[in-house]
């Protein structure tokens, strides 16, 4: 069974579970079967592009963390109107005639960069009352969500020139739970206009980058014939941000048993513990101590 990641560059249009059922299509067509478990880390809208984790095997147990993981974004803020949306899929709700200056939006960006309150946007998958909130909009309800807590770790306008243009391209840098929309549609606001997202690109999901992202026709190859080798990476670039701990062979039998390490000299914290070059397990250390988060199941890989 293949065990790793496809990180594929998603195109406009396809929706994240679209892109699950692609890589298990093009897996089935390639003889693996119907029992290889595949999940993403991360959704992204079908009007967006860019960096779409996918988990394959034992690496769909780190999905969560995955999920966890902060996201870059690129964006473009078409000013002057905001749809119920947020982006172009929606019927504009507000215009406004105020065309902000490249000086004026880069001096509000500040504002937005740090821990802050968002409202996300009445068209998003959180659930209000066991119903989905975009549900419910799209029904006609009036949806009342409440402000969150994220982080914009960075945020930057792309061209900063001097001149009044209708559309402004940032790059963003932002926690889990961060809403893009939300976010343009603030900025937008807070420079007296109204804005909506007409181009949303995630460059980076975690460790994941563009160099690393195929695109859907590299991915359908696979389900031709070509090697799945070309596409796969290695669980272990899923957890390139956390240190590692090399095992001997009884602490990796002690591990896989389940068993807590004692004696550590690491620093306290998240770590992924391998034996040679395969991974055995999540592991969470404290105190010199190391418990099993999760463990990966590769021991034959290793024999």
């Amino acid at each position: 069974m293949p065990h790793g990641w496809i990180i594929l560059d998603k195109p406009h249009g396809l929706g994240s579970t679209q892109g699950v059922a692609a890589v298990k299509r093009n897996l089935r067509e390639a003889g693996y079967g119907k029992k290889v478990k595949v999940g993403h880390g991360g959704t992204l809208d079908p009007l967006a592009t860019g960096i779409l984790p996918i988990a394959v095997g034992e690496a769909t147990k780190l999905t969560g963390r995955m999920l966890d993981a902060s996201k870059t974004y690129a964006f473009t803020v078409r000013f002057g109107e905001e749809t119920d949306t947020l982006d172009l899929e929606g019927e504009v709700v507000s215009r406004s005639d105020v065309v902000p200056t490249r000086e004026q939006v880069s001096a509000v960006l500040p504002r937005f960069t740090g821990p802050i309150e968002q409202v996300p946007p009445a068209y998003s998958a959180l659930k209000v009352d066991g119903e989905r909130a975009y549900d419910l909009a799209r029904a006609g309800q009036e949806v009342a969500l409440k402000s969150r807590a994220v982080t914009i770790h960075a945020l930057s306008l792309c061209d900063p020139g001097g001149e009044a243009a209708q559309e402004a391209t940032f790059l963003a840098h932002v926690s889990k739970g961060t809403y893009i929309r939300s976010l343009a549609r603030d900025i937008a606001r807070a420079l007296d206009s109204c804005g909506t997202v007409t181009m949303l690109r995630r460059v980076k999901a975690g460790p994941f980058d563009l160099s690393r992202a195929i695109s859907l026709d590299k991915l359908n190859e696979i389900g031709k014939g070509a090697p799945l080798e070309q596409i796969l990476l290695p669980l272990e670039v899923g957890l390139d941000d956390i240190p590692a701990i090399d095992l001997g062979p009884e602490q990796a039998r002690a591990v896989r048993q389940g068993r807590v390490l004692t004696g550590l000299p690491h620093e306290d914290g998240l770590h992924w513990a391998r034996e040679g070059l395969v991974p055995v397990a999540l592991m969470e250390l404290s105190g010199g101590e190391a418990r099993v988060v999760r463990g990966f199941n590769l021991s034959d890989v290793a024999e």
